[in-house]
C-alpha cells in the first residue's frame, strides 16, 4: 500500500493522461496531489491510459489520483486496468447511486465526483468504508439542476448554500470535501475570492488546473505555526487537568477550556 493512501489531498493538480509534457513535469510541480485524468478533456483516451498505467509503475513522491471514465463510458474497463498498478485513489465521474459504487473492485481509495442532483441528494447512501473524497462538480451540478452557471459567485445566495451543505453533509459522514476545480485559471483575482469564501465555509481542499492555482490553494488553506502551537497547548493543558479530574477551567491565555475546546484543538493538530 502507498504511504500516501487515505491522506487528505490538499490542491489535487489535474494533468492530462495524453499530455506526455505535462507527465513529464509531475516530479517537479509544487503540489501535494496529482488527478491523472482520463476523462473530460482528453484528446486521445486509449493514449491517455496507455501513459498512465506507465506512469504508476514509476514512484512518485505526491499522492496520485486517477479520474476515469464514467463506469459504463469505460470506466469499469479502466479501473480493472489499474487495479493491479495500486494508485492511491481512482477518482470515479457521473455517480448517481450507491449501487454504482458498489459496482467498484479493487482495493484502493475512491474518490466520487458530485455532479449530478441524485448524487447531491445522496451523499449519505454514497459513504462506503473505501470512499474517502467527495469532489463537488459544480458547473455539472448546475447543468443538471437547470441552473444559470453564470450565477456561480462567491457572494451568490445559491452557490454559497450548494457549498455550505456540501461541506457539512461531507464532514458528518467523515468524509474529505473537495471544493470545485475554477475554471478561469487566469483570473486570479476572483480565485482568490472563492479561497477566502471556501476557507471561511472550512475547505481545506480544492481541485486545481493550473501549478499557479495549487500554489494559492496549499497557501490559502495551509494551518499557521501560531494556530498549530495554541492548539498544542491546550491539548497539553485540558490532558493535565483531565487527569486530577477537573474537565473545564478557565486559563489566563485561551479563556475557558472544556472538551469541545480539547477536541477542537486535537482537530487542528
Amino acid at each position: 500500500m502507498s504511504s500516501y493512501r487515505s491522506k487528505i489531498p490538499v490542491a489535487p493538480l489535474m494533468v492530462s493522461g495524453d499530455n506526455e509534457k505535462h507527465l513529464s513535469k509531475i516530479p517537479k510541480l509544487e503540489t501535494d496531489s496529482i488527478i491523472l485524468n482520463l476523462e473530460d478533456g482528453v484528446g486521445d483516451k486509449r493514449l491517455a491510459l496507455k501513459n498512465v498505467k506507465s506512469f504508476l509503475e514509476k514512484e512518485c513522491q505526491k499522492m496520485v489520483i486517477v479520474r476515469v471514465n464514467a463506469l459504463d463510458e469505460g470506466g469499469l474497463s479502466e479501473i480493472e486496468e489499474l487495479s493491479p498498478l495500486s494508485p492511491d485513489a481512482i477518482r470515479i465521474p457521473k455517480i448517481r447511486s450507491r449501487e454504482d459504487v458498489l459496482k467498484i473492485g479493487g482495493e484502493f481509495d475512491i474518490h466520487l465526483s458530485i455532479e449530478t442532483k441524485e448524487a447531491y441528494l445522496n451523499l449519505q447512501n454514497l459513504k462506503t468504508p473505501r470512499v474517502k473524497a467527495f469532489y463537488l462538480g459544480i458547473l455539472d451540478l448546475y447543468a443538471d439542476l437547470k441552473l444559470n452557471q453564470k450565477s456561480i459567485l462567491p457572494k451568490n445566495p445559491t452557490a454559497v448554500q450548494i457549498l455550505t451543505n456540501f461541506f457539512i453533509v461531507s464532514k458528518a459522514l467523515e468524509v474529505t470535501p473537495i471544493s470545485f476545480v475554477f475554471q478561469d485559471y487566469k483570473n486570479e483575482t476572483l480565485f482568490r475570492e472563492w479561497l477566502e469564501l471556501e476557507k471561511e465555509i472550512g475547505f481545506q481542499s480544492k481541485g486545481a488546473l493550473s501549478p499557479t492555482q495549487a500554489k494559492l490553494i496549499r497557501e490559502t488553506f495551509q494551518i499557521s505555526e501560531l494556530d498549530i502551537e495554541k492548539a498544542k497547548e491546550i491539548v497539553k493543558l485540558f490532558e493535565e487537568n483531565s487527569k486530577k479530574g477537573v474537565h473545564g477551567f478557565s486559563n489566563e491565555k485561551y479563556g475557558f477550556i472544556d472538551e469541545p475546546i480539547y477536541k477542537g484543538a486535537l482537530a487542528i493538530l
